[in-house]
């Protein structure tokens, strides 16, 4: 029964589109189908926030911004379930495929207020 629900849930993202390129899971490293993956992008600063302000002081140019460090992560759906990187939801709500609400903060680094 298992199986053919999770065959069902594979079907769905397809489309006709045949076998897709596999990716590895960050966590386990399992090979997992690009469709299927939990995708997420990270942003980062290259060099921790406590030694910006060091770097800041030692730097030549005043205007000089550190690079970014740009990343695509793929989760498997057990790995990523396992970190809460994504949650089970109701039956209702599975048919939601909205990004949920994003976190907005202020230049103090507070949490805005949603309208």
């Amino acid at each position: 029964q298992e199986c053919q629900r999770r065959d069902v849930i594979a079907d769905v993202q397809k489309k006709n589109a045949g076998r897709k390129r596999r990716v590895a899971c960050e966590l386990s490293g399992k090979l997992v189908p690009k469709d299927k993956a939990i995708k997420r992008y990270v942003v980062r600063n290259i060099v921790n926030m406590a030694a910006i302000s060091d770097l800041k002081e030692a730097s030549v140019n005043p205007d000089y911004n550190l690079p970014k460090l740009y990343y695509k992560m793929y989760y498997c759906v057990g790995a990523a379930c396992h970190r809460k990187i994504v949650r089970a939801r109701a039956v209702k709500d599975r048919k939601n495929r909205q990004p949920p609400p994003r976190r907005r903060y202020n230049n103090d680094g507070k949490k805005q207020q949603s309208k």
